[in-house]
């Protein structure tokens, strides 16, 4: 399993080296799967809540501010296990304002020592244009091509991923905007290209059992330019982490995280721009928070004995 993590790792390194953004982008993706890949839903075998919110490129005017949260599931149903998720996500880019609402669902069957998700995603979007036209030595008022109100346009979209998971390692491939929507404002066109996304984790274990390393990484492609991350972390005894990350030609990550209590996860990500924006940014970069919080409505049951009125 390790020579095929590795395998995969150089395969993504040597393929996807170009950049590109069009959806959100996230340092701590190994926490926030759902995101991106509807086959990750129920993956836990418990109820799993997940908040990210990112800003990144502090400093500059406009720059993105990301939110998401989601929530998934397991549940049985005709003998089978099943997932089911939702996702909530904001996105303010400049005077662009994109909201998005899905449901997600994923089939689960166990393979080898884990299960293989295969998910499938519903997805309504609204794009809101909130603009404040500056034209120097000009009256934006007199362009034709320029809206003169706030606009907001709605659509729908869908989404696929196969998400695996066993103990101590994880896999998944997965896509975004699947139709392909065009939203349209009364003078302008917003075409979404499908994206294609992979990823892979795992945890190996050191000498000492209170120690292991968590490598994982992510490639996500439009088709015509694509972006590559990986991480490192490392964790004592299963509450505490930090470690470091690169995402090609943009940003060195650092990462620190604690496992608080009864399943509460927070952790927070640094990024460091060395391309030509580290000029324009504040203290260098971006800054990521995330906050989770698992658990399971299962109580165990207590076996308790009766004696029959018969044999009193």
């Amino acid at each position: 399993m390790r020579r095929l993590l590795i395998g995969i790792f150089c395969g993504f390194i040597m393929v996807f080296d170009i950049i590109a953004q069009q959806d959100p982008q996230y340092s701590q993706y190994m926490f926030n799967h759902m995101a991106v890949n509807p086959g990750y839903a129920g993956s836990h075998d418990a109820i799993c809540l997940n908040a990210v919110h990112r800003q990144q490129w502090v400093g500059i005017e406009g720059a993105p501010v990301t939110s998401v949260f989601t929530v998934n599931s397991p549940f049985k149903m005709f003998g089978a296990s099943h997932g089911f998720g939702l996702t909530v996500m904001s996105d303010q880019l400049g005077f662009d304002q994109n909201v998005s609402a899905g449901l997600d669902y994923a089939f689960r069957l166990p393979l080898g020592p884990g299960k293989l998700g295969i998910g499938i995603s519903g997805l309504f979007l609204n794009k809101a244009l909130k603009a404040t036209w500056k034209i120097p030595g000009g009256n934006p008022e007199l362009d034709p091509s320029i809206p003169k109100t706030n606009e907001s346009v709605n659509g729908f979209d869908m989404g696929f991923g196969i998400f695996y998971r066993a103990e101590n390692v994880y896999l998944g491939i997965s896509s975004t905007h699947l139709l392909e929507p065009t939203l349209s404002y009364d003078k302008a066109k917003y075409p979404l290209k499908r994206h294609y996304y992979a990823t892979a984790g795992c945890v190996i274990p050191l000498n000492n059992p209170a120690w292991e390393v968590a490598p994982s990484l992510m490639a996500y492609s439009d088709g015509t330019a694509s972006q590559f991350s990986g991480n490192m972390n490392i964790m004592y005894n299963k509450k505490v982490w930090g470690g470091v990350g690169y995402r090609l030609n943009d940003a060195v990550i650092a990462m620190i995280g604690v496992d608080l209590f009864n399943g509460v996860k927070i952790g927070y990500a640094f990024d460091y721009t060395y391309t030509s924006l580290h000029n324009f940014v504040s203290a260098g970069g971006s800054h990521e928070v995330m906050v989770s919080y698992c658990f399971n409505l299962v109580k165990e049951k207590v076996v308790k004995k009766y004696k029959s009125v018969r044999f009193l």
